[in-house]
């Protein structure tokens, strides 16, 4: 008997004869652009260094496009973001010791929020692996231990004939659910010296499916169907699994309202009836959310944010789909399902019941005036003027890309994304720097839309160097810089704590003659010319930087006490 896996296909003549006779002057680097070529990639990102020379000199040889960034870490939030808008894994390039180091923030960013990242980075000489104090340049101990507790998986290649498998076997890991960022690491030896192995041509990486098991989805389905006040959470896991449109169906079906996470933004109709919005952050939602008899959670943790900073208690029967099983149950007793959640979501939709209900879309209604109504009696006018200023402004297909800071706090509850896969931000892991420089990698990947970046003063300096990149690459990229004169979200958490801020202030540049110093466009703006400013500057092609100074303040939270 013949399996379908004994099969193995022959080589063409044509192939036979290429490999007996592959082109000269290649190396271990060459094998590298040849495996990512053959996986699909187009783009790769990245910042050379003296141990990974031979990927870099390879790159010449290869159609793939390089985006060089001016830091390690700015490189890998450029990539986090082309892994998000495009779905693909995004190649990061980069060398040994700090220049590997120096990505671990990014990477960890990206773990969180499930992009995929392919890491691939030099190491010391082979002769120097295993611990040994060789004193090689940029020589670490155990170099793959620094990324084991942030990446899904590392892979350590010693010779050429390992490097294209080792980075198939990445690349199916990034892509497969939950997806996330690995790390391949290659000697310097290994990349420098000449080949006479084949060109690589397709390596196999499909990814595997996460298939949900049906006994849970038929139970799932009951609850759902024969549930009094049912309502869903959905997180980034919609969004990373395409699955938008298979919860509308689901949530229409079961006129079962839907709240999404900061992570999960526009995986459902903003102005939908059946949308809570992203109102996470507000005892009336929690309220809302705990009153559920069965709660749908798709793709979130239910972690300190999605759940009000673990305020929410639920009453009900939890319902989790969760593609990363670290996550299941973690912070609620639940019937839990590991899978991806477009193929749970679809199972669903295969069982479930119509469920009719006349007061669902009424108590949405009711909700968000609630909402509405605390927000309104905080004297919060200019922060709601920023933030409508810069939905109007910014077109409705263009991504966003937020840093962390007031404004972009305010998004995460207040901002219509109008679409899945459009707003992001650094909500995962939560560090400085992440908006400008994820802001190009998405251009990059589609640079015929404008984006948008928002940072504040604090944040933009993380990152300020890479106007030179955008500028070099002519990136249509608008960076909306939010001057308070500091770090404002910590000012105003150290004097809400302890009634005066410490280490907070900042002497910062001009930035408006720093952008223009790079060749740069930049415009200082005001809150009512805000609009038009930021309108004019996405509708101009190449990068802009608008500067807004201004002082924004937090909505009360509603966790405390």
């Amino acid at each position: 008997m013949t399996h379908d896996h004994d099969l193995v296909l022959r080589p063409t003549p044509a192939q036979i004869t290429a490999a007996l006779n592959p082109p000269p002057g290649r190396n271990g680097g060459d094998l590298v652009v040849e495996t990512l070529a053959g996986l699909g990639a187009t783009t790769v990102f990245g910042l050379p260094g003296q141990h990974a020379l031979g990927m870099f000199d390879a790159l010449r040889r290869s159609a793939l496009r390089y985006v060089g960034l001016r830091v390690e870490n700015n490189a890998g939030f450029a990539a986090d973001a082309y892994g998000r808008v495009t779905g693909e894994a995004a190649p990061l390039l980069l060398s040994t010791g700090p220049g590997a180091l120096m990505s671990l923030a990014a990477l960890q960013e990206a773990a969180a929020a499930s992009a995929p990242v392919l890491g691939i980075g030099s190491q010391i000489p082979v002769a120097g692996l295993g611990g040994a104090r060789k004193g090689y340049l940029h020589e670490l101990p155990d170099q793959p231990a620094s990324f084991r507790d942030v990446v899904k998986s590392v892979h350590t290649v010693r010779s050429q004939s390992q490097i294209p498998s080792a980075i198939a076997a990445a690349w199916k890991s990034a892509l497969t659910a939950p997806h996330g960022p690995v790390w391949v690491e290659i000697p310097q030896d290994v990349l420098l010296a000449e080949t006479s192995l084949p060109v690589v041509t397709a390596p196999d990486a499909t990814p595997d499916d996460l298939p949900p098991r049906p006994e849970l989805t038929a139970l799932a389905a009951h609850l759902l169907s024969h549930a009094e006040r049912p309502a869903i959470i959905a997180g980034g896991g919609v969004v990373r699994s395409d699955a938008s449109g298979k919860l509308r169906l689901l949530a229409e079906r079961l006129n079962a309202p839907v709240v999404t996470t900061f992570g999960g933004k526009g995986a459902f109709p903003w102005n939908h009836p059946l949308s809570l919005q992203s109102w996470l952050e507000d005892r009336h939602t929690t309220d809302f959310l705990e009153e559920a008899d069965v709660l749908l959670v798709i793709g979130s943790g239910l972690g300190e944010l999605s759940s009000n900073y673990h305020t929410f208690k639920p009453r009900g029967r939890v319902i989790q789909i969760e593609a990363d099983l670290g996550k299941l149950e973690s912070n609620h007793p639940a019937l839990g399902i590991h899978a991806d959640a477009r193929l749970a979501l679809q199972a669903l939709l295969e069982t479930v019941e119509d469920r009719p209900d006349e007061t669902a879309r009424e108590r949405v209604r009711e909700l968000l005036t609630k909402v509405a109504a605390r927000i309104d009696g905080q004297n919060l006018t200019l922060e709601q003027q920023v933030l409508s200023s810069v939905r109007q402004a910014l077109p409705a297909d263009s991504p966003s890309f937020w840093d962390m800071t007031i404004l972009a706090y305010w998004a995460w509850s207040a901002f219509d994304a109008q679409g899945p896969n459009l707003m992001h931000s650094a909500q995962g892991a939560g560090g400085l720097g992440y908006g400008f420089p994820a802001a190009l990698g998405a251009a990059a990947a589609d640079p015929t839309r404008p984006v948008l970046a928002v940072s504040g003063d604090g944040g933009a300096l993380y990152s300020i160097a890479e106007l030179a990149t955008a500028k070099q690459y002519d990136l249509p990229v608008t960076w909306l810089i939010i001057d308070d004169g500091g770090y404002g979200i910590l000012r105003e958490y150290m004097t809400d704590a302890f009634g005066e801020p410490t280490a907070t202030e900042l002497h910062r540049p001009d930035y408006v003659a720093l952008a223009e110093s790079f060749g740069v466009t930049g415009l200082h703006t005001t809150p009512e010319t805000l609009q038009e400013d930021l309108t004019r500057a996405l509708n101009t092609p190449g990068p802009s930087v608008v500067v807004l100074p201004a002082v924004l303040r937090m909505f009360a939270p509603t966790h405390l006490g």
